[in-house]
């Protein structure tokens, strides 16, 4: 059989791979300690589900609109007018089944042969093979870890070329938990409205912020940069609501209507039912969500201090999300019982194999240099976790 030749330019997904390693091997009786999964380990608010047993009760079974029901897009473009002060119309907005759907629906619609889009180092894994999938070509953008990863305005402009249509931004971002401040949102936004570019907002971490810190979209800087951004969203991590899989878009209407035709004909509504719970989530959820992220606070600095304390690695503390993102090249060339490590991969297969624990490697994130840990688990993990990594890498030679 001959396949696209899309298939072989993109991998599974190496974030759900290996939360599946690790679930597969809890499933057999090993005592796992994951600290792959991207989802919060907090059950969804009891207000949300109450809402979903309503729809059921109610008979709200049926197919909606393919762009999602009305109720739910009214209840998006009250939050995004509430907190960042946008105002955009339902027909602005698009419903899809999760924020990854939203961005690939955006990726089909705006890229083809020819385009280039970049994307800022380290970057979400999905990010680099959704461009492919869609025929574009990625151009990376490297940032630094003693910046903060900052991205710098000039290295930035330095990259756009003719083919150059978009620019993503993820603030706060997945792997690093790093932040973008208002100065280095305005450098983009000179830069993509100089430049004619689309901003791709990816703010699906923003409810996840630390240290008081405030969420500032891009989109929040002004009519020109607004009209050029599509920001991206959804419920999964604020509300715990990752099975739910209900994510939006808005922006300029042209691209957000060319985005709702490609979802009416591939995947039409998003579930009934989590639409009816995701109106909940955005109406009453906020509670939740502050309470939620007092406790990843604390984790964040337990796993981090402990981190710190291994000798060979260092880690930043993140502004947000719930990674930690340690830098291990001190560890790099060391030799474990198969052999040298030389890469995160290889540390990380010696981690599941050697002490059961799982991480993500610094690899797909495009760092050669780093590991992802999620701290979206419990304290009791975490504490058990740093003590089988402190036991593991102290075994390397």
């Amino acid at each position: 059989m001959k396949l696209a030749a899309r298939v072989s330019r993109i991998a599974p997904s190496p974030t759900l791979a290996m939360a599946a390693t690790a679930k597969a091997m809890a499933a057999q009786g090993l005592d796992v300690i994951d600290f792959s999964a991207g989802e919060p380990d907090f059950d969804t608010p009891d207000p949300v589900k109450a809402a979903a047993e309503a729809a059921i009760r109610e008979g709200f079974t049926k197919y909606t609109p393919s762009s999602g029901i009305d109720e739910l897009r009214g209840a998006i473009a009250d939050k995004l007018q509430a907190e960042l002060g946008l105002r955009y119309e339902k027909s602005q907005i698009l419903v899809s089944c999760g924020a990854k759907h939203s961005l690939y629906n955006l990726a089909e619609a705006l890229l083809e042969v020819g385009d280039e889009i970049i994307i800022p180092i380290p970057y979400w894994v999905s990010y680099l093979d959704q461009a492919l999938l869609n025929d574009a070509t990625p151009i990376l953008l490297p940032t630094r870890e003693e910046d903060g990863y900052a991205v710098r305005a000039g290295e930035l402009e330095r990259l756009v070329t003719p083919k150059t249509k978009a620019i993503i931004v993820n603030s706060p971002c997945n792997p690093t938990g790093a932040t973008y401040d208002r100065s280095t949102l305005e450098h983009i936004a000179a830069v993509a409205v100089r430049q004619n570019l689309i901003v791709i907002s990816d703010e699906i971490y923003e409810k996840v912020l630390y240290d008081g810190a405030a969420h500032l979209s891009i989109a929040s800087l002004g009519p020109e940069i607004a009209a050029r951004t599509v920001i991206i969203n959804g419920v999964s991590k604020a509300y715990a609501m990752t099975g739910w899989r209900i994510g939006y878009a808005a922006g300029p209407k042209e691209l957000i209507t060319a985005m709702a035709n490609i979802q009416s004909q591939s995947t039409s509504n998003p579930c009934s039912i989590a639409q009816k719970a995701a109106v909940a989530a955005l109406r009453l959820g906020e509670p939740f969500t502050v309470k939620m992220v007092e406790e990843f606070s604390r984790r964040r600095d337990m796993i981090v201090e402990g981190l710190n304390k291994i000798p060979g690695v260092t880690c930043r503390m993140p502004k947000g999300a719930f990674y930690a993102f340690p830098n291990i090249k001190g560890l790099l060339g060391k030799r474990g019982p198969s052999g040298m490590l030389k890469t995160p991969s290889e540390l990380a297969n010696f981690l599941l194999n050697e002490a059961q624990i799982a991480v993500v490697p610094g690899e797909p994130f495009g760092s050669h240099e780093h590991l992802r840990l999620s701290y979206a688990t419990s304290m009791t993990n975490i504490t058990r976790g740093l003590e089988r990594l402190q036991q593991a890498f102290a075994k390397l030679t």
